[in-house]
């Protein structure tokens, strides 16, 4: 099993054929992906990548029976495209887009909440990598062949980091379940403690890997839910040891202005709730190969 998607997930693209949108879908589809169109308004009726294109998501599911939807919007317009994609009934949405204004996303949350828990669409992102279940489907922009198909969850904030994982894990014989990159703004869809809630029913998932960073609580909230919910072991790395506090470090939510949201902060917390912690991104690989042969 995975989280998310799987195999045979139909999947529309927003924004389908744009540059952007154009260059992501077909990377997908050439991974295995199960591409069943995309939607640009004002071009419904024709076809992109030997793909329909719909005006709507609403048109576009009704008449391929698409579960998942990818967003390649541009920021002011991109808010809009995750609700319209809830609305119509997508079940899991990862929103790319990169500098969608933090007012947007507090709009986007808001109109999430006028749906019942077990029908809200699973939005990941934005400015995220996307989610991948190696050699089933990819969502998202990651290279591909970085990840090896096995069973370590992989839930990350950076996707740089992300990718950094699973190679290191691919070179130790490791492989994934599936990868989900959530996003570094301030207010994003997933959070760490909603992926390891699927990967704890996960039968397929042995362990998991949790990259996080500076700014917020959503780790340390992971990190106690892991110690009160997982009988699976959780390894952790947190970025930005050395960030001064109150200074934006890349992403737009990595930023220090409370306790507890500080790199060395969030290490310490989550050492006392038993996850272990890779000490440097190059011992991704290694700390995890410890782990499960400690499994074994």
């Amino acid at each position: 099993m995975t989280i998310h998607i799987h195999e045979n997930t139909p999947i529309i693209v927003q924004g389908f054929t744009g540059k952007i949108g154009t260059f992501h879908a077909r990377d997908m589809i050439h991974y295995g992906s199960n591409v069943v169109g995309g939607v640009t308004p004002g071009k419904g009726g024709t076809q992109h990548l030997d793909r329909p294109v719909f005006n709507t998501v609403k048109a576009a599911v009704a008449q391929t029976g698409a579960e998942a939807s990818i967003i390649f919007v541009p920021p002011p317009f991109a808010a809009d495209s995750i609700m319209e994609a809830a609305d119509a009934g997508i079940k899991v949405c990862v929103a790319i887009t990169d500098g969608i204004p933090t007012q947007d996303m507090m709009r986007v949350k808001r109109y999430m909440r006028r749906y019942k828990k077990e029908n809200r669409m699973i939005l990941t992102g934005p400015n995220c990598a996307g989610t991948i279940s190696p050699g089933k489907s990819m969502l998202g922009i990651m290279p591909g062949h970085i990840y090896m198909q096995g069973n370590v969850g992989v839930v990350s904030r950076s996707g740089t980091l992300g990718y950094e994982a699973a190679s290191q894990m691919k070179a130790q014989g490791i492989g994934i379940s599936t990868a989900v990159g959530i996003g570094g703004d301030p207010i994003n869809g997933c959070s760490h403690k909603d992926c390891l809630e699927l990967f704890e029913q996960d039968p397929d998932t042995t362990a998991i890997m949790m990259i996080g960073e500076i700014g917020g609580l959503q780790e340390v909230e992971a990190g106690l839910f892991a110690r009160d919910h997982m009988s699976k072991p959780v390894v952790a790395y947190i970025a930005g040891l050395t960030a001064p506090k109150g200074r934006r470090m890349g992403h737009a939510g990595a930023i220090i202005s409370a306790s507890g949201e500080s790199a060395a902060e969030k290490v310490e917390i989550l050492e006392a709730f038993g996850i272990t912690i890779a000490p440097t991104p190059s011992e991704l690989g290694s700390t995890m190969a410890a782990v499960l042969s400690g499994l074994r």
